[in-house]
This record gives structure tokens, sequence and C-alpha cells, in this order.
């Protein structure tokens, strides 16, 4: 994959770049949170695990000793407990589904709803965290099935609205503005 700039964490950034499970732990991390603390959630369990970070390592830990890694300060996300259980199931189904390899989810889809279909498969992928998934690994790892823009739907388009338009700090305050605005018209349409 090439290079990501998602969290402007050099390390961080460069286990997203590297390593598709830590990947799909970032985006599943990525809510009711900063865009850029979740993604740098997986480099911090990766410390917390020595470097383990494969499906097979989180699968096979024990769920309180890794609730207890979410836990510790500073905690890689705000809901520790049910975010744990979540990327355990992740890593679970990763290990059953695909052997283990994280990158399978996408290099095996044969188009668009293909991957659509694998990746609603994966425990916390609903629709629109995998639309935005299908739009960052479309727009900037090169990840471009036959008809991946129309399942990314909207965040294919160019533009500011998710992690997937994330390249450097000037963007990710731009996808940040455009997500605040997109908030206040809906407050606004609903008054």
């Amino acid at each position: 994959m090439p290079p990501l700039h998602l969290t402007g964490v050099e390390q961080a950034d460069r286990l997203l770049s590297e390593d598709p499970f830590a990947l799909l732990i970032g985006m599943l991390l990525d809510q009711q949170i900063a865009m850029e603390v979740a993604f740098q959630g997986p480099a911090r369990l990766a410390e917390r695990l020595d470097g383990e970070l494969t499906p097979a390592t989180v699968a096979a830990t024990d769920p309180q000793a890794l609730e207890e890694l979410f836990r510790t300060k500073p905690a890689i996300h705000r809901y520790p407990g049910s975010m744990a259980q979540r990327v355990q199931a992740l890593a679970a189904h990763l290990v059953e589904h695909h052997d283990g390899d994280a990158a399978a989810v996408w290099e095996g889809a044969s188009d668009g709803r293909d991957l659509t279909r694998r990746l609603r498969a994966l425990p916390g992928y609903g629709d629109q965290k995998t639309r935005i998934f299908i739009a960052l690994l479309g727009k900037q790892c090169g990840v471009q099935p036959e008809g991946w823009e129309e399942a990314a739907g909207e965040y294919a388009e160019p533009g500011y609205r998710s992690i997937a338009d994330v390249q450097d700090k000037e963007t990710l305050q731009r996808v940040r503005e455009s997500k605040q605005a997109a908030k206040a018209a809906a407050r606004a349409a609903r008054a």
C-alpha cells in the first residue's frame, strides 16, 4: 500500500500503511472519537501487544486482558470495553474466514458489490463505515475493483467528507470543517 498520512503521527501512519489489519482496526475505532485518534489506536494496541498485532494474536488474547490494554492510559477509545470486544470479534472473523489475512478481504473482491459484501460481513462494519472504507481503499490505496465508486457512494466523490480524504493536517482540518457544516445543516433542517 502507498504511504498513508491519516493521523499526523509518523509511527501510527507507517503501521496503517504497512498493515492491513491495523487499517481495518483504525476504521472500526472511528466512531465517537476524533478520526486521527481512532487511527492512532492500532499503533497503541501494537505497542501494548509487544508488536504482535495480528488477527491470531488479538483473537487469542484473554478478553479481560485485551480490555485492560484498551483502558491503559492513554485509552485507545472512549468506550474501551465495547471496542475491545469489537476488535477481538474482527480478529476472530479474519482468522476464521480469511486465514488471518486482513488484505484478503479486499484483494479477493471481484467487484464493488463483492467488496461491500465482504466488508459488511466484518463485525462492526455497517453501511456507512463500509462505504467510507471502500473510498479510503479506492482513493488512497489503489484498490479499485470495478464498481468501487458506486459502492462507496458520495464518499468516492471529490471533496472532504471522511477519513478517505485525509492526506495531511490541512485536509484533516477540511474534513473536520465539512463534517461540522453537515451536522449544522442537519440540525437546522430538523428545527
